[in-house]
């Protein structure tokens, strides 16, 4: 949908509308004080669930666009402008949001990783919840995609128990991508918030960098990573891999055959 008309549907007015960078998944525009996501064929409650992630996150301290409007058909967010890197402040404030535990996993209503559907319900079990509302249904989803490699997947999403030390808010697709140095410090964007294990976050930053030294030395320092969750990592970052696969083909297997050949060895 045109910017202009999401924009008139919120009540606003913006003389320049520009492109940003980004957007695999919407379309996105800086239109004055504000940003623009729009999608021609959005799933439906993908942007509601996007702004109440962002909504859930600014409740719990993290530094987040402020949602300016939302509809099925788009997103009105703050602009923030750009400013110098804070590795140690981006550590602090992801640190606070990992040592707060919440009463339970999961999320109380539907959500989306990219444009995938990811079921609603809550649960106190971590390894049953993350094999049953997130990886087998990435698995069902890309088992041709996958080939030979499908099988493997199979046993190790049944057969492996990651360590759990106690749900957290998670922004739940923490690449480099979705993190925005702002003058008024570092912001989250582009959540997939949900509550779980905070390394299924800490997979996500490792899987395609870009985090620098200095952020994980401070992050350590105030919230250090037992071994344990170290070796469960390469587990949480096969439901982003399928997620690629899913969504972006066979480019990806390489990377789901390793993390099987990780834990095979």
């Amino acid at each position: 949908m045109n910017p202009r008309t999401i924009l008139k549907r919120a009540g606003l007015r913006a003389d320049a509308i520009r492109p940003l960078a980004g957007g695999d998944i919407a379309r996105v525009y800086r239109a004055g004080p504000y940003v623009v996501k729009t999608h021609a064929a959005p799933p439906p409650g993908m942007f509601p669930a996007e702004a109440e992630g962002l909504k859930a996150l600014a409740a719990a301290g993290v530094r987040v666009p402020e949602v300016v409007w939302v509809g099925e058909e788009g997103l009105v967010l703050e602009y923030l402008p750009p400013g110098p890197p804070d590795w140690e402040g981006l550590a602090a404030m992801l640190a606070t949001l990992h040592r707060t535990r919440r009463p339970r996993y999961g999320w109380p209503r539907p959500g989306y990783l990219g444009r995938f559907p990811l079921p609603a319900g809550e649960e106190e079990d971590w390894p049953g919840y993350f094999r049953s509302r997130r990886l087998l249904p990435l698995l069902e989803a890309t088992w041709t995609a996958l080939g030979g490699l499908a099988p493997r997947v199979e046993r190790l999403v049944t057969g492996y128990t990651p360590p759990t030390e106690g749900p957290v808010l998670l922004h739940g697709d923490l690449w480099q991508g979705n993190l925005h140095m702002s003058a008024h410090g570092p912001a989250l964007l582009d959540p997939s918030a949900w509550v779980g294990e905070r390394g299924v976050d800490l997979a996500m930053m490792r899987l395609f960098g870009g985090f620098s030294k200095a952020f994980w030395a401070a992050y350590r320092e105030r919230l250090p990573v037992p071994p344990e969750v170290e070796a469960a990592l390469p587990y949480y970052q096969l439901y982003y891999l399928l997620a690629h696969v899913r969504f972006f083909g066979d480019g990806y297997l390489p990377a789901v055959r390793r993390v099987l050949e990780y834990y095979e060895s």
